[in-house]
């Protein structure tokens, strides 16, 4: 699917997130075995736990799930070079299907060659991983989801811009990849929501999981004046902790984060990814084809605001139970004229992207506001 979906196919993306009755026989859904493999560790507070919880879910369903064993944050699959790293990866693929897996589900992000490859070897095995925008230069059997969790940064910032006293927020960012920086400009068009005089300044680490980096990155940004923190890494939990620690608010990412900060949580942009696997299930079992890509925000259940923690007063609250009924809605965020920080303009007057826009997926700018410069 490629920008706005059609009815069809928002149809079939709301029946697979399980909003739209489906009716295949359980017992074949349950005979179906799910294998799952992570880069990086199952637990660690952020995407791949995102995955496990969905795991969790299909397990309490009766579904036989199956899990890789462990393999390091730094298995570069995108690169597609050999190295034991990724022939562990390759062959923790192939040992998924020989435990009996008919739908192997991947916490890759975007270009994954070695999943293509275990796709070609086992076209019988249908395969799912997260991309930003649809491929349909894949196998047939391999496809993608995504989810809109910009509206769920979108949200935070509406939250944070009513916490803050210094009108400064902090995000620590991985990688200055384009669904990032949709994330870091959604932020702050919430906060500005609700708080005109908002900025946010912003660090980039240059990895997804470095424990020392990111806590680097959080405290100099709460040295810089910034009483909010909030992330987009693979695992938010040493920013949480830190900015915790450091006596400063926080809003999560990617999952539930309030055990991490139970004086400063606000509240986050959490993935659910449970109901659509259960309707991968469902489809495999029932002999269907999966879509080559299915993504949603709020609308479809895919993405959930965290509940609100001890950091949030009653007037981030009110703004952003407010905000999410806005996403629920399709209410665009974005909307011209927009500028980014180095005066160009970005969207026009009079114009907007809407939740599925393909162009915000494809976010090259940080836009005027934020603080901080691409690496």
């Amino acid at each position: 699917m490629h920008g706005l979906p059609t009815r069809r196919h928002l149809l079939k993306g709301l029946a697979l997130t399980g909003l739209v009755p489906l009716v295949p026989a359980m017992a074949r859904a349950q005979a179906l075995t799910v294998g799952l493999i992570a880069i990086g560790p199952w637990q660690d507070w952020g995407w791949n736990q995102s995955f496990a919880a969905a795991g969790a879910a299909l397990e309490a369903a009766g579904v036989n799930v199956v899990q890789a064993g462990y393999l390091p944050e730094s298995t570069d699959y995108d690169s597609g070079r050999d190295d034991a790293e990724t022939r562990a990866y390759a062959a923790a693929l192939d040992q998924l299907v020989a435990q009996g897996a008919g739908l192997v589900i991947s916490t890759s992000f975007g270009h994954d060659p070695f999943l293509v490859a275990a796709a070609l070897r086992h076209p019988q095995v249908r395969f799912r991983q997260a991309s930003a925008l649809a491929n349909a230069a894949t196998p047939a059997n391999l496809g993608s989801q995504n989810a809109l969790i910009n509206q769920g940064h979108y949200v935070n910032g509406v939250a944070a811009g009513l916490c803050t006293a210094s009108n400064t927020l902090g995000f620590v960012a991985g990688l200055p990849f384009a669904p990032v920086l949709l994330n870091v400009n959604s932020f702050l068009l919430g906060a500005r929501a609700s708080n005109r005089e908002a900025v946010v300044r912003v660090l980039f680490t240059g990895g997804w999981e470095d424990e020392a980096h990111d806590a680097a990155a959080t405290n100099a940004l709460v040295d810089a004046g910034c009483d909010v923190i909030t992330c987009h890494l693979d695992a938010p939990k040493v920013a949480i902790a830190t900015a915790e620690a450091r006596g400063v608010r926080t809003c999560g990412h990617a999952v539930d984060q309030n055990p991490l900060a139970p004086k400063g949580y606000i509240t986050g942009a959490d993935y659910h990814w449970a109901g659509l696997f259960e309707g991968f299930v469902q489809e495999v079992a029932r002999g269907a084809a999966l879509p080559n890509f299915v993504t949603g925000g709020y609308d479809t259940g895919l993405v959930r605001s965290s509940p609100f923690g001890a950091g949030a007063n009653p007037q981030a609250i009110a703004a952003a139970t407010g905000a999410i009924a806005e996403m629920m809605r399709g209410a665009p965020i974005f909307t011209g004229p927009l500028f980014d920080n180095r005066g160009r303009q970005v969207l026009g007057a009079g114009t907007s992207y809407g939740p599925y826009a393909d162009e915000l997926q494809r976010t090259d700018y940080l836009l005027e506001g934020v603080v901080g410069a691409l690496p």
